[in-house]
């Protein structure tokens, strides 16, 4: 079964569209949302979880069209951590207690102390960072199979990133959970997602296996005119530099004699909305 999907779900603003998008992720799979601001992101994830009605489309998750009776299975962090300003960690505990049925009191505890959250302090005086994490604690303690999480990594120093991103690695070492996450820190996401999307000024621009990308993008460095003799279609991006041309191209596209170089998702990403724009 599939976690998520989508299927020409479009959503209109003045001066902004989220164009049609259709992405599938399956089960036991972390898929990576990516794009600049104002690209779509939040647009999706508040669409997903029925924050926002979008104009047109379908919405599924784990096969049903309604998220009404699906609030213990999905663990959710959004950009801005919604919790009463006023309490503090254990006042927010009872409530997640009597909102969640399947709380379970031992794991938040246990990311509490692994944080390192102060429990008398309220809410309001939180660093940003402490936000995210206390988000993070109640997205994962009341037994949720999927997480989506909007910039969940924001405003934590590259040591706690790092923590974690492991905790999300093993969240879905169990096949039935599965993670949405939006970063602009895509070096995050390139250590931990199975599946890369890229949206673009509301439209989705390839969404695709990690590994797949890797194998069918790469980096060569040449000349003008040699760059003027491959197929045209095989090059996706180009720099000019003043000792020559660095090209983003199709692997499998281009002629063995070419030293291809490996891309980055943060390279593909930068170099396609270059080339659409």
């Amino acid at each position: 079964m599939n976690a998520i999907e989508l299927k020409n779900v479009t959503k209109k603003y003045k001066g902004f569209s989220l164009d049609n998008l259709t992405l599938t992720l399956p089960s036991g799979c972390i898929m990576g949302l990516i794009g600049e601001n104002g690209a779509g992101k939040s647009t999706t994830i508040k669409s997903i979880l029925g924050i926002i009605r979008p104009d047109s489309g379908e919405i599924r998750l784990f096969g049903k069209e309604s998220t009404a009776d699906l609030k213990n299975d999905i663990g959710v962090v959004l950009d801005e951590v919604g919790l009463p300003q006023e309490f503090n960690i254990r006042e927010i505990q009872a409530v997640m207690r009597n909102t969640f049925s399947n709380w379970q009191d031992d794991i938040f505890d246990d990311y509490i102390r692994r944080f390192k959250l102060p429990e008398k302090k309220p809410f309001k005086s939180f660093s940003k960072g402490m936000k995210m994490k206390m988000g993070i604690a109640i997205a994962l303690s009341h037994d949720a199979k999927l997480l989506i999480l909007d910039e969940p990594t924001s405003g934590l120093d590259p040591i706690v990133r790092d923590e974690i991103v492991d905790i999300f690695n093993d969240f879905t070492r169990d096949e039935n959970h599965s993670i949405l996450i939006s970063s602009h820190i895509v070096s995050d996401l390139e250590k931990i997602c199975d599946y890369i999307a890229f949206l673009h000024e509301g439209k989705l621009m390839l969404c695709e296996e990690k590994d797949i990308l890797f194998e069918k993008y790469g980096f060569i460095q040449t000349t003008e005119d040699m760059l003027n003799e491959l197929d045209k279609s095989a090059i996706i991006g180009k720099k000019v530099t003043k000792y020559g041309v660095e090209a983003l191209i199709e692997r499998d596209r281009i002629p063995q004699s070419f030293e291809v170089k490996p891309i980055t998702i943060e390279e593909l990403f930068v170099f396609m909305v270059k080339e659409e724009k």
